[in-house]
């Protein structure tokens, strides 16, 4: 008989039947607390239920299989007899048990958790027999109650409700007794006795009749169920999409026995990380709450105390913290997030994991773990998120201006940076509002995981209530937000949709400013002020020897160096625009998009009048006057590079973009050119195209208009003879766009070849150029090589590339790209990441065949995506020869190419493991 899969998988003392290693399977806190309990950590007993029994649970219409059960069965008695109580005892101390999910990446707050599972009408009594603290015993059933109702039975707030019904419940209770907003540790039994009740009588007004369950199987089976379930919630949904977690990973659901921090004034819960995940300085940070279960601290429903203070409280209890925390960094390598309870004295772990940081801390972390030689250099490399390493160029306040500013509030610093904005307290209002274009702050008294979006949309996040560990920090510091948590004096009135503070009131729609770094709030704008990496390399205001983040980047930034394969170029029109990308650390230009010089001065004038000749002798005339510009650019251009090579594309946009379609400007032009305002409105007529994306642009202009590609020609080769005179090397690439055929190329090749030859006469000099094409119409792709019998280089227009590829305009698709990532037709978008199984295809068909024909030849990317992490890695995997971005992006793309360097390195030395053991 076959044996039955393994769906349960238990832990407890110092034992376990998983370990670290197994994320995939039993998620991220699963295979943690296996871990932790491996390593001798006091965890208390559990079981794992793994993520295959989620993914069976959506594939078989949310059932289970067969042989679940009686693991769940055999998981409760492994947790009976270790703890010695019995689950559902009436009699004795009955065992409680917590559910919570477990995914393989952590999701802070999205997913559901139950504590306190098992209590019941008559369990509750048993409990405070056993424990002789009634108080205790009540305070564990009216907070399971409200967990269960809201987690398992749905009773959540209801459209237009700012409040969760069960906290205007336990409000209403609070001042019909007390007239006021008492601490809950101040209830009494009656009053938790009373709350039970109207809790109960809320569920089941909420629910249609349905009782609060008595069973405690019953009550653990639907908070299984619950928990699974919770992995398609909206909120889980919406995070999965933002950092790119699959759908089909699942979650798994872990079962452990509860321990107390509610037991009275020497127990207490807490949430801790073994470094400052805000700045990342070596210090323990975190926060607790005295009498309280764990909930309480992340809620942001009492605002807790910093980690360090428990020292005055509980010293014995803090030291064994202390204790935990080394082995915990020794353990794992890196920086630990960890929530822990103690009960009556004693410290137990319920979770630990990779904590959640800002760039700035990540930066640290990895610089200051190879001094302590705890991590290599290339390990640190990977410990920099490249989706978000240009938080660290972001701006900050401007010093001067934020002296000047008024000071309304403080709270605590819990995502570094600056932001200001339109204040919003409804997740929905900030969201249109920034839909609309506005910058907003979402401003409340503390958030939950249903505000998700409203964080995504705001530019920062303020809250009234919560410590550095709540829901608000956490999901900020990930999100790479500023944010500030715990500002008490703010009071918030969702109804009125005001904030008063110190008597003052500001309306939704004001602006506030907070800083994130120092805790503060202020009234109004503030104008920001470069980040110091930038105020070091761009704009040189600040002593590089002053400024440890830049001192840290550049050491980052100097390891890529030292393993990446693929160059990091930049896309750049300006000298200053080259001078900044070099700064970063770029090494040349991957596209420098020629019409954009058409568009300064006097020149459009030029440009314009060119498009309006009637005959060749007409438009060479206007081309002259352009000649200089031209020349002038790219002598600038070159001066800046310094020796680097430049690809520089041949003008590509459709002619009716130079032209005025307005009528009161036609007549101004007509004016200024003295012709006929007809001759320009005929002209714009006749340029008109249905769809000029795929009409008269790119090479098809040269081909028609040749003098066109020779003005550029001879503006490139006369401003590279120039410089190359004056003692600095010039290395130009004319790039050729929207080539689809070889004979279009051939054509354009031939003419920068004969003006190249003519230039090179008369100066009297040899340049060293290259010429190629953009590879951005799938038959471009699929003809590579062909093509590449004549271009020496091929660089990837993706933007085009992906319109082409597949059928979606760029400019249009934003009122159905949504709904496609929502529905995951398109897990990314499109635009932003490469598609890699459609427009990577072609990419690596061009590749292939390309090499095929030119094995030398140079292959590049120049769309906007060189600059997303994702798409550099993929470029790295094809072979790619170099990626361009804008200049603000080459310190991402060059940790990324660093990141697929060392990716590879990796997967080849696992190859060769693999291969010895055979």
């Amino acid at each position: 008989m076959a044996k039955a899969p393994k769906y349960v998988y238990l832990f407890g003392n110092g034992k376990a039947d998983g370990d670290g290693s197994m994320k995939a399977l039993l998620g991220g806190k699963g295979a943690n607390l296996a871990e932790m309990a491996r390593i001798g950590l006091p965890v208390p007993p559990g079981f794992t239920i793994t993520t295959e029994v989620c993914t069976y649970y959506y594939a078989h219409k949310k059932t289970y299989p067969k042989d679940l059960e009686p693991q769940v069965r055999a998981g409760m008695a492994h947790i009976e007899k270790i703890m010695g109580t019995k689950f559902g005892d009436t009699k004795a101390l009955p065992l409680l048990v917590s559910v919570r999910s477990g995914a393989r990446d952590s999701m802070p707050g999205m997913m559901d958790t139950i504590l306190n599972l098992g209590l019941n009408d008559q369990t509750v009594h048993a409990l405070a027999r056993a424990t002789n603290n009634e108080r205790f015993a009540w305070d564990c059933y009216r907070r399971f109650v409200q967990m269960y109702g809201d987690v398992v039975m749905g009773v959540q707030k209801r459209s237009g409700e700012d409040h969760e019904p069960f906290e205007s419940v336990l409000h209403q209770l609070k001042h019909e007794r007390y007239g006021a907003d008492i601490e809950d540790t101040k209830l009494t039994v009656d009053d938790l006795k009373e709350l039970v009740n109207r809790f109960k009588a809320l569920i089941k007004e909420r629910t249609g009749g349905k009782e609060f369950p008595q069973d405690p199987w019953k009550q653990l089976w639907g908070a299984i169920g619950a928990v699974f379930g919770s992995w398609m919630n909206d909120r889980a949904i919406v995070y999965r999409r933002k950092y790119n977690i699959p759908h089909d990973w699942g979650t798994a659901v872990n079962v452990q026995a509860m321990v107390y921090g509610n037991t009275g004034e020497r127990s207490g819960s807490g949430v801790a990380f073994t470094r400052n995940p805000a700045n990342g300085e070596k210090e323990f940070y975190g926060e607790f709450l005295i009498n309280a279960q764990g909930e309480d601290v992340v809620a942001g429903i009492r605002t807790p105390e910093p980690v360090v203070e428990l020292k005055k409280h509980l010293p014995e209890a803090y030291k064994e913290l202390e204790r935990i925390r080394t082995i915990l960094e020794k353990h794992f390598k890196d920086v630990q997030d960890f929530e822990f309870t103690i009960q009556d004295g004693k410290v137990f772990m319920l979770q630990t994991r990779n904590g959640k940081r800002t760039a700035l801390a990540a930066l640290k972390f990895s610089i200051d773990m190879v001094k302590e030689k705890l991590i290599d250099w290339k390990t640190a490399i990977r410990r920099n998120p490249a989706d978000q390493f240009d938080q660290l160029l972001a701006p900050i306040f401007d010093a001067n201006a934020e002296k000047a500013a008024e000071v309304i509030a403080t709270g605590l610093p819990a995502g570094p940076g600056a932001a200001s904005g339109k204040m919003y307290l409804s997740w929905e209002r900030a969201v249109a509002a920034a839909q609309k274009g506005e910058k907003v702050l979402l401003v409340r008294n503390e958030t939950t995981p249903e505000d998700l979006r409203g964080m995504i949309a705001a530019e920062g996040i303020l809250t009234a209530k919560g410590g550095v560990s709540s829901h608000a920090a956490l999901v900020a510091r990930q999100m790479g937000k500023v944010c500030v948590c715990g500002a008490s004096a703010l009071q918030l009135d969702y109804e009125a949709r005001t904030l008063t503070v110190n008597g003052r009131v500001f309306k939704e729609g004001d602006w506030l400013s907070i800083n994130g770094t120092l805790g503060n709030v202020y009234a109004g704008q503030i104008p920001t002020a470069p980040s110091e990496i930038v105020q070091v390399l761009i704009n040189k205001t600040l002593d590089p020897k002053a400024s440890k983040t830049y001192q840290m980047f550049k050491t980052l930034m100097d390891w890529c160096s030292k393993v990446t394969r693929l160059e990091v170029r930049t896309n750049a029109d300006t000298p200053e625009q080259t001078e900044n990308a070099l700064a970063f650390g770029a090494t040349g230009i991957g596209l420098c998009r020629t019409e954009h010089m058409f568009f300064e001065g006097n020149r459009i004038d030029a440009m314009r009048e060119m498009i309006l000749a009637d005959n060749v002798e007409d438009r060479k005339k206007a081309l002259a006057k352009l000649l200089p510009y031209q020349k002038q650019d790219f002598i600038g251009i070159f001066k800046a590079l310094k020796g680097y090579p430049a690809t520089i594309r041949f003008l590509d946009p459709p002619l009716h973009e130079f032209l005025p379609h307005e009528e009161a400007a036609q007549e101004d032009l007509a004016k200024k050119m003295g012709v006929p305002v007809e001759k320009i409105r005929q002209r714009v007529k006749e340029l008109h195209e249905f769809n000029p994306m795929l009409g008269f642009r790119g090479c098809r202009l040269g081909i028609v208009y040749p003098e066109i590609s020779e003005m550029q020609a001879r503006a490139v080769f006369e401003a590279a003879a120039e410089v190359q005179k004056q003692g600095i090397k010039v290395r130009p690439e004319i790039m050729i766009p929207l080539v689809g055929f070889k004979k279009e190329l051939d054509l354009q090749v031939d003419v920068v070849h004969r003006v190249a030859q003519e230039v090179m006469k008369e100066q009297k000099v040899k340049i060293n150029y290259l010429v190629g094409t953009m590879i951005e119409v799938p038959r471009g792709a699929l003809t590579a090589d062909e093509i590449a019998q004549t271009a020496q280089f091929f660089s990837f227009g993706t933007n085009d590339l992906t319109q082409t590829c597949l059928g979606m305009s760029r400019d249009d698709s934003a009122s159905f790209l949504p709904t496609y990532t929502e529905l995951e037709i398109c897990r990314k978008n499109p635009f932003a990441t490469i598609d890699q199984n459609g427009v990577g295809q072609l990419m690596k068909i061009a590749v292939e065949k390309g090499r095929a024909t030119r094995p030398d030849i140079k292959l590049g990317i120049c769309g906007e995506h060189g600059g997303d992490p994702d798409s550099v890695k993929f470029c790295h995997r094809i072979g790619l020869t170099y990626v361009s971005c804008s200049p603000f992006r080459v310190p991402v793309a060059r940790l990324a190419a660093a990141q697929a360097a060392l990716e590879e390195e990796a997967e080849q030395a696992a190859t060769k493991k693999a291969a010895r053991k055979k």
